[in-house]
């Protein structure tokens, strides 16, 4: 049944944790909690005792009726056992609660440390793996960690009682107390020899919830893309196969653990059956009393549920374990991007400077070797080529995305793998051809990147990039709600937003990926005035198809296959009649500058 597993492998960042390293692991997250756990544990053994009790005063209770027990006596033993009860009841609520408590606190760390793993994680980590299956590590393998910690405490609890139980019957007859132990080593074992195929399913089943669960999230994310092409049924046929080899592999899980409860049953069974003959045998031989064979068939469910739950509380305990190691993958993966030191640059003037610089995606698929390129403070460089270039490539080293192989890229003169990156991404700022942003008012998304903005701020910001006719033409203005990932605004309109954030971001480098590419000539107009605003001043890397883009950079970059085969400015290159030429009569001549000017004039 191998092919049930199939595209079900680990990820590359997982690693496979011992049980002891797991518990380990999971017990330092409870070292805060040691308070708690403490009084919960105390509360276990409390109520553990009592209902060990319970079933001993019964057993005396009977021992002494007699045809004469008057009606008070055998209220007042009514009475007395359920307080016994009721003080049971109190203990396990107040150890219920506090271990709720440490255990609800322990996932909220352990989900803290997965998100901020998560946050940590460079973009190559985002490009390699799906993000529904990120999602649902944080999520549900956290949520599966918390039933099982539960569980434990329970089982701990019952655990307890059964020692005190044992205990106490050991005193009264060892050879009924040998017949309940002698068959335990063999239920213990045939659980515990269980686990190994226990953990392999469970994982299997966690992997293949967070297949399903990515790709529900992709089918959702890109439903306008599936409804604009009619792909609905094929969509839906990929989710029915998904969610079929979820339903086999959740089945053979059912299937595992379902199997190993009638061959515990089996074996509890041998045991009541030689219990109840044996005892009897005894009773009518005068060797014990009725309350004492009574105490050991009373005592027989609470010894052998324990012992046959071990394979249940395995089994979940396996769930734990594997989403345990599941979140901790998440949490350990190492990182790409590596900084040696946290230097903090007082003023960032925006000089840039890559030197000898070999990077790649994949080992076998170069895009940049031995790169060497200057790129002066307050310049406007233009980058140019076909597809696979390397454009955004160079930008996305810039932006300290992406680790670098071989060679040297400086900042202001100091290596960008010594920045502090935070001090550093502040002073960097962004704009792709299909900015994000997020669900929330267009004056939230301005502010994104200056929390502490002023609402006077934003609106300046705001003009600055398009002046007051796009804002105006808003429905309510800035507070306007964008929707989610921003499809309530036309794609001109996020592009100012965009440009707005950047803008109040105030950085000193500035990376614009094809940021007029998707928009009309009119609103690229807007936006060019905007990007006037945005640049003056700062260093700026620009991926343009758009020659009112390219035409205001300072210098022009022309790339093929991660080489720089030409640079100047625009019409020394067209002059030159090289690649660039061969580019601008390929993309650019179409666009007329005599439409663009009637566009401007009309706005």
């Amino acid at each position: 049944m191998g092919f049930l597993f199939d595209g079900l492998d680990a990820e590359q960042y997982d690693r496979s944790y011992s049980d002891g390293d797991l518990v380990r692991r999971i017990l330092g997250y409870f070292r805060p909690q040691a308070r708690k756990m403490g009084v919960a544990a105390a509360m276990i053994a409390s109520a553990a005792l009592l209902d060990a009790g319970i079933p001993i005063f019964i057993a005396r209770s009977i021992d002494t009726l007699r045809a004469d027990t008057t009606f008070s006596r055998i209220a007042l033993t009514a009475l007395a056992l359920a307080a016994l009860g009721a003080t049971s009841w109190v203990f396990n609520l107040v150890r219920q609660t506090l271990a709720a408590q440490a255990v609800g606190d322990v996932v909220l760390k352990m989900r803290e440390d997965a998100c901020d793993s998560v946050l940590r994680r460079d973009m190559s980590f985002y490009d390699q793996y799906a993000s529904g299956k990120i999602v649902s590590r944080v999520t549900s393998d956290t949520a599966a960690f918390s039933q099982v910690m539960n569980l434990s405490m329970e089982l701990l609890s019952r655990l307890l009682l059964v020692f005190a139980l044992v205990g106490y019957l050991a005193t009264v007859s060892l050879k009924l107390t040998g017949i309940l132990l002698a068959l335990a080593p063999l239920i213990v074992g045939t659980a515990l020899a269980f686990r190994a195929i226990a953990r392999r399913t469970i994982t299997a089943s966690r992997r293949m919830n967070a297949e399903v669960s990515s790709h529900v999230q992709e089918t959702v994310s890109g439903i306008g893309v599936a409804k604009t092409f009619r792909q609905e049924p094929a969509i839906y046929a990929e989710f029915i196969n998904v969610n079929r080899q979820s339903q086999r592999v959740n089945q053979r899980t059912r299937y595992v653990f379902s199997s190993i409860f009638p061959i515990l049953n089996i074996i509890a069974g041998m045991g009541t059956a030689a219990l109840v003959y044996v005892g009897g045998l005894d009773v009518r031989g005068g060797v014990i009393t009725a309350g004492t064979w009574f105490l050991f068939i009373q005592g027989l469910q609470s010894i052998w549920f324990p012992l046959t739950s071990i394979a249940s509380f395995w089994s979940q305990f396996q769930i734990g374990l594997a989403a345990g190691e599941r979140v901790f993958g998440l949490i350990d993966a190492e990182p790409r991007v590596v900084q040696s030191d946290s230097v903090q640059l007082p003023a960032l003037r925006g000089e840039i400077q890559f030197a000898g610089v070999d990077f790649h995606y994949k080992e076998e698929e170069q895009v940049l070797k031995d790169f060497s390129l200057h790129i002066r403070a307050g310049e406007t460089l233009a980058l140019v080529g076909h597809t696979g270039s390397g454009k955004s490539s160079i930008a996305k080293l810039v932006a300290r995305f992406y680790e670098f192989q071989g060679g040297q890229i400086r900042i202001d003169g100091e290596d960008i793998r010594r920045l502090d990156l935070e001090s550093y991404r502040s002073r960097l700022g962004m704009v792709t051809q299909s900015p994000f942003l997020f669900d929330g008012s267009v004056r939230e998304n301005i502010r994104y990147g200056r929390p502490d903005a002023t609402d006077a701020e934003v609106l300046a910001a705001a003009r600055h990039v398009g002046g007051d006719e796009w804002v105006a033409a808003l429905p309510r203005g800035l507070d306007t709600q964008v929707g989610e990932r921003g499809a309530g605004l036309s794609m001109g309109q996020r592009q100012l937003v965009a440009l707005a954030r950047v803008l109040l971001q105030d950085p000193a480098i500035i990376i614009l990926d094809e940021a007029t590419a998707s928009v009309d000539p009119l609103t690229e107009v807007l936006i060019q005035e905007g990007l006037d605003t945005v640049l003056a001043g700062r260093t700026a890397i620009v991926i343009a198809h758009r020659l009112s883009t390219v035409r205001h950079a300072n210098r022009i970059i022309v790339l093929r296959k991660g080489a720089i085969i030409e640079q100047g400015g625009h019409d020394s290159l067209l002059a030159a009649g090289g690649h660039y030429a061969e580019l601008y009569n390929t993309y650019f001549r179409h666009q007329s500058l005599e439409y663009i000017e009637q566009a401007r004039k009309a706005a």
